[in-house]
């Protein structure tokens, strides 16, 4: 049993987890990857107090801050949240001196590859979430062969075969960076032109690592532990056929995504988590912070702000409004 569980380990995320953690709250982050859209910046440099630096960077800072606090990080994506009771777990903490009333309330995580995870308070900051290719395995070796993101999981190809799945600039860019790593890229896209810049197609054509799988689409990813291999049929000739690979690289775009937990918080015309100005959802217990949200502005900074707010709150609501509203009044 958490205290808390954060969802997406962005800007908003991590800095929620370092709040969370300062105030002594078991605190677990899960998602998909680390870094979420900040990532995608190459050259961030209004982020107050840094300097100019990649994005990736930035992210990884944050990262190191939240887990020197104490907070646990897992890889995997969410797929579901329900309200669970858990009678063992508030008997164990019935003798604590800060007793959490909250607990027989408590949330249950579940994940794609069968884990769950119990919460007393739930904070949904996972942002922006990457495209799915809704096929069989992707889900189950997220975070263990499946990526969304080159830059950040290339370094674990040196050496070894990936295929990098979509068509736009983000995969061909993607494409021709992992050549740069990887013994060999397969570029697999469902057309035989890419949407990408002129410029950069020529760059993939011209590279002799990159096998370029055309007119085709993924059927399923194949392996046990981790990622062995990906299926894929041409949608001309129906021909199938596995590429051997260790990792997969979906670079298909980005969208909302709040479908597991609609049926606890209220979303709005966009799908975003509605929050009221310190991150509180229309469910008790559930704060959301972040691109999640309709803030205004998608920006890192104010992602992080967001963040803090939203550990602040949550930290109120489990000590049952002890915690201080206004800091600078105590």
């Amino acid at each position: 049993m958490y205290d808390v569980i954060i969802v997406g380990a962005g800007a908003a995320g991590l800095t929620a987890a370092i709040y969370t953690c300062r105030k002594k709250l078991k605190t677990l982050i899960v998602s998909i990857d680390v870094g979420g859209q900040t990532n995608l910046t190459s050259h961030i440099e209004n982020y107050p107090g840094t300097g100019a630096m990649h994005g990736i960077e930035l992210m990884r800072k944050f990262q190191n801050e939240a887990i020197g606090f104490g907070a646990e990080l897992i890889m995997g994506k969410v797929n579901k949240v329900d309200m669970s009771v858990n009678r063992s777990a508030i008997s164990d903490h019935a003798q604590k001196p800060q007793v959490f009333d909250k607990i027989e309330n408590s949330f249950r995580v579940g994940l794609a590859n069968g884990e769950t995870y119990d919460c007393k308070a739930l904070i949904l900051a996972y942002g922006k979430v990457p495209k799915s290719l809704g096929i069989e395995g992707e889900e189950k070796f997220m975070g263990r062969g499946v990526s969304t993101c080159v830059t950040c999981d290339l370094p674990l190809y040196k050496n070894r075969d990936v295929a990098v799945i979509g068509g736009g600039n983000s995969a061909v860019e993607g494409a021709l960076e992992s050549s740069t790593i990887a013994r060999k890229v397969y570029l697999l896209h469902r057309r035989d032109s890419f949407r990408a810049d002129e410029v950069t197609i020529e760059k993939l054509k011209n590279n002799a690592q990159i096998e370029l799988v055309l007119n085709s689409i993924p059927l399923k990813v194949i392996g046990d532990k981790n990622v062995e291999g990906v299926e894929v049929e041409n949608i001309i000739t129906k021909e199938k056929k596995e590429l051997k690979v260790d990792g997969i690289f979906i670079e298909i775009g980005y969208i909302v995504d709040t479908s597991f937990v609609q049926h606890l918080v209220k979303v709005n015309e966009r799908k975003e988590i509605i929050v009221d100005d310190r991150g509180n959802t229309s469910h008790p217990g559930i704060f959301a912070a972040g691109d999640i949200t309709p803030v205004p502005f998608k920006q890192t900074v104010i992602a992080a702000g967001d963040g803090s707010k939203a550990a602040l709150e949550c930290y109120r609501w489990l000590t049952g409004g002890k915690g201080a509203v206004l800091d600078w009044t105590h």
